[in-house]
């Protein structure tokens, strides 16, 4: 089966789901707004953890099931995957923070001081216990979003705007329209809201960690993520909220507060980028592939973009191509009250 696909959004869903399309020969053509992705995406701002088996400590279990897949395929569409596993530590006054994380979670190995060390010699002598996490990996987001624009233009598959999509219309067979918008989506998705992100960008040359360190605290536990040459993004707030223009002084104060703890050198890094936006989620934090409008919906993937979406564009190429059904697929709760009728895969009216 050939199919057409518009995917309107060309943050990290966008792009999954685009190239995981034309992997199976489906054709594709990409529209957004920007053109592409850049800061006004949440996919330029994430952590870039691939870490499954931590978020089990508070996600569902679709989250840490579905994002095993994630790191083998990264890995496999981009090449810019590290799989040194997530170290997980607390301050010794937070102790009961770790054991509670270790309850809560699986696939991990207690590790003491001298085990810390092994893992990350800066970090020798300041941390008594943590969790190992070995089956997980991280990555870089700005480095993995450009080499899956790169590979899909090598395809001839590029990003235009929604009018030079418009004016490319005229396709041979009908097009299904796939909106990946994000927050954006509100206008089709009502259910959605918005938790907003802050985090930074340091330089910090005297420290060397090669793998995503979470630093556990009752309030805001802090995520460290190297992406090398000295390079760390920083990253712990959770807020409902819409607004995505500012970083307020109190999250400043705590992240490098936390950063500090963890290590004294980040209290001489420098500050290369502060960056906040809002993710989209639905009311129970999983994600969605829902069809409404017109269209099909890729949405809600929370603080999990990086992991989830490789999973959402497995399961919408399996819909279009297969006529599977997705296990995240629902039809809207506003849909069914106003008796809508849904849409099949092609784009037109399911009887």
């Amino acid at each position: 089966m050939t199919i057409d696909a518009r995917i309107v959004g060309a943050g990290v869903a966008g792009l999954c789901v685009a190239t995981e399309i034309a992997g199976r020969g489906g054709r594709v053509s990409i529209v957004d707004t920007h053109a592409g992705p850049g800061p006004h995406s949440c996919s330029w701002w994430a952590g870039g953890m691939l870490a499954p088996h931590c978020e089990g400590e508070s996600a569902e279990e679709p989250v840490v099931r579905l994002g095993q897949e994630s790191a083998d395929w990264w890995e496999e569409k981009t090449g810019v995957v590290k799989r040194n596993g997530t170290l997980v530590l607390a301050l010794s006054r937070d102790a009961g923070e770790l054991r509670r994380f270790a309850r809560r979670t699986r696939h991990h190995e207690e590790v003491d001081a001298p085990g810390i060390a092994s893992l990350e010699p800066d970090l020798a002598g300041r941390f008594r216990r943590g969790l190992f996490f070995p089956q997980e990996a991280h990555l870089a987001p700005r480095a993995a979003l450009a080499t899956l624009v790169r590979r899909l233009g090598e395809k001839g598959i590029v990003i235009g705007t929604p009018a030079e999509g418009a004016a490319a219309q005229g396709a041979p067979a009908p097009v299904t329209d796939i909106d990946c918008r994000g927050l954006a989506a509100r206008d089709a998705l009502p259910d959605l809201r918005g938790v907003k992100g802050e985090m930074l960008v340091l330089r910090c040359p005297d420290l060397t960690l090669s793998r995503p360190i979470r630093l556990l605290h009752p309030r805001f536990p802090l995520y460290v993520v190297p992406h090398g040459d000295g390079i760390y993004m920083l990253g712990a707030t959770m807020i409902e909220a819409t607004e995505r223009d500012r970083v307020t002084a109190r999250s400043l104060l705590e992240l490098l507060s936390a950063a500090y703890a963890l290590h004294p050198a980040f209290g001489e890094a420098e500050v290369l980028e502060i960056g906040v936006d809002a993710r989209p989620a639905f009311p129970d934090n999983l994600p969605r592939i829902r069809q409404r409008h017109g269209a099909i919906h890729v949405n809600g993937l929370y603080r999990h973009g990086y992991l989830l979406a490789p999973a959402m564009a497995r399961m919408v190429a399996e819909f279009l191509l297969d006529g599977r059904t997705p296990e995240v697929m629902d039809e809207s709760v506003l849909q069914r009250r106003e008796g809508g009728s849904a849409r099949d895969h092609s784009g037109g009216v399911a009887a």
